[in-house]
């Protein structure tokens, strides 16, 4: 199965001296070596906003480059609002983002990899897979 691999994780691997070696860094090297991790343009964006010099930037949008983004429809969309309705209404708060990765992660039958524990509160209410 594919993965859609959350901001967390980017974040965890791309980092310099630090959890690069962490149990989900190497996952996400497996999903690489193995062509079954996957990135959206949202969460391409979350990874490089905040990124402080303009060499890093690029850097970091360089080696993103090799991911190219799952399209996105207005269907996704209309199903990250209807999956943020339905987890309001049960009491779980999310961002507009996080819904939307579920939506495109149901669309195309993905797993979706985070350390976000968000998503283990979506999955209670939303038809979503978590890759373990």
């Amino acid at each position: 199965m594919k993965v859609v691999v959350d901001t967390s994780i980017w974040s965890l691997a791309l980092r310099r001296g630090g959890e690069t070696d962490s149990g989900p860094a190497r996952e996400l090297r497996n999903l690489i070596a193995d062509n079954r991790a996957e990135m959206i343009g949202p969460i391409r964006q979350e990874i490089l906003s905040g990124v402080r010099g303009e060499g890093q930037f690029k850097e970091l949008e360089g080696r993103l480059s090799a991911f190219p983004d799952l399209p996105l429809t207005s269907e996704d969309h209309v199903m990250a609002a209807r999956f943020f309705n339905l987890c309001r209404a049960k009491g779980v708060q999310g961002s507009n983002t996080d819904f939307l990765i579920c939506a495109v992660a149901v669309r195309h039958r993905l797993a979706i990899f985070t350390t976000d524990k968000d998503f283990t509160q979506y999955a209670r209410h939303l038809p979503i897979v978590l890759h373990r």
